[in-house]
């Protein structure tokens, strides 16, 4: 091992001068030498930009991944791969595992089964979901975290590393400078010392001799003065230049701004269409397997607001719980026509409160126009839908749907 004492020596003596100094400059005790107007401004903005950067970097993360120790440890698998300077394995999603669970069970369950069917419809939507959300991952990924880790990494670096060497320059040339100061000021004062001591000729000897020793101080220290001046211009030249780059790197940062957001539109306008489609298999399922499903009744232009829960009306053979059935047993039900409800009249036992849970308008004078949260009077009458009971709220009288209703005992 070369180990070279002196230098070492050397190393930490300049180590602690600079320390020195930037305490006395901290306590006020030394002077400071300003950097110009110009690059202060540089300065600040860069920090602005990097304080930012990282920000954004750390937060998109975040929402690319939300969990880092989740139980398929992504981000600390991408730490160890970016670390070993490996590409990253293709990772499957959750959308994807989810998806692959849901066929895994209608295996179990049965495919033909209405419940297993249906899960093996949702689950292959689940694994295109998830495909769309890996794409982006990855899209997102090349185009907008990458170009910020490498301005962090790569860009940021250089510039932090050539404004410590700027600071370290600034710190030597002030130090030159109070060299100089104190040199001169002990020439001044050897100098003078002959005019006291004219009648000691032996004095004025040493006297002159001490004034001859400060003047070579000095001028040693104004030529250190200049070497140290010209380090620190030929410094701060390097880190302006530096610096004057970040607007480019706005630029380039604003493009692939531009690229992630697109990314995002995609991505979303993908879930969408795969979630429609999904709905509309889903739908005409519900309709090949109950003819008489909600799926047919409900408001198309409410159905994208509100949910539309399964209650117990709408299955084959089950009537509401609390409303007693009018039709004899085994007797076939009829199909329902249009209801005069004008005609109807409440039984005498049977009816019963509900809270609406949804907002609903009415699409003929038939049906009763419900307000979320509400409370109102509903019966059922012979031969009528059993996904729709007849509400009364105060004079108004009309048809409502089951599935916006909640039954109270």
């Amino acid at each position: 091992m070369d180990f070279n004492l002196k230098k070492l020596t050397s190393d930490a003596g300049v180590f602690f001068t600079r320390a020195v100094q930037f305490t006395e400059e901290k306590l006020g005790s030394a002077e400071k030498t300003e950097l110009d107007a110009h690059l202060e401004n540089l300065i600040a903005r860069a920090d602005c930009t990097k304080n930012w950067t990282e920000k954004i970097f750390r937060q998109t993360e975040v929402l690319l991944q939300p969990n880092p120790i989740d139980h398929t440890g992504a981000r600390i698998e991408e730490f160890f791969y970016e670390k070993l300077d490996k590409k990253i394995p293709s990772r499957t999603t959750n959308g994807e595992l989810l998806g692959q669970y849901m066929l895994d069970a209608a295996k179990d369950f049965g495919p033909g089964t209405p419940y297993g069917s249906t899960l093996i419809t949702v689950g292959e939507y689940q694994r295109r979901l998830g495909g769309a959300e890996r794409e982006f991952l990855q899209t997102s990924a090349i185009n907008f975290l990458t170009p910020l880790r490498n301005f962090l990494e790569g860009d940021w670096r250089t510039i932090s590393k050539e404004r410590r060497l700027l600071e370290n320059r600034r710190l030597d040339l002030d130090i030159c400078k109070a060299r100089v100061k104190k040199a001169k000021q002990a020439e001044a004062k050897a100098a003078a010392e002959p005019d006291f001591q004219e009648t000691r000729p032996r004095n004025y000897v040493l006297s002159a001799s001490a004034s001859a020793l400060w003047s070579e101080e000095v001028d040693k220290a104004e030529q250190e003065l200049r070497v140290a001046q010209t380090e620190f211009d030929r410094q701060a030249e390097v880190t302006r230049l530096l610096l004057e780059g970040i607007s480019s790197t706005h630029v380039n940062h604003l493009r692939c701004l531009h690229e992630f957001v697109e990314a995002q539109a995609t991505y979303y306008a993908q879930c969408h269409q795969y979630m429609q489609e999904l709905q509309k298999e889903l739908s005409s399922a519900n309709s090949d397997m109950y003819p008489n499903s909600f799926a047919s009744n409900v408001n198309p232009s409410t159905s994208a607001s509100c949910p539309s829960p399964i209650s117990s009306a709408t299955l084959p053979g089950v009537s509401p719980p609390g409303l007693a059935s009018t039709s004899t047993p085994g007797s076939a039900r009829e199909p329902s026509g249009p209801l005069k409800i004008q005609d109807v009249q409440p039984p005498s036992t049977g009816h019963r409160k509900a809270k609406v849970l949804y907002d609903y308008d009415a699409h003929d004078t038939s049906e009763l126009s419900l307000l979320a949260d509400e409370l109102i009077t509903v019966y059922t009458v012979p031969g009528m839908d059993p996904d729709w009971l007849v509400g009364e709220r105060g004079n108004q009288k009309g048809k409502v749907p089951v599935t916006y209703l909640e039954l109270l005992s």
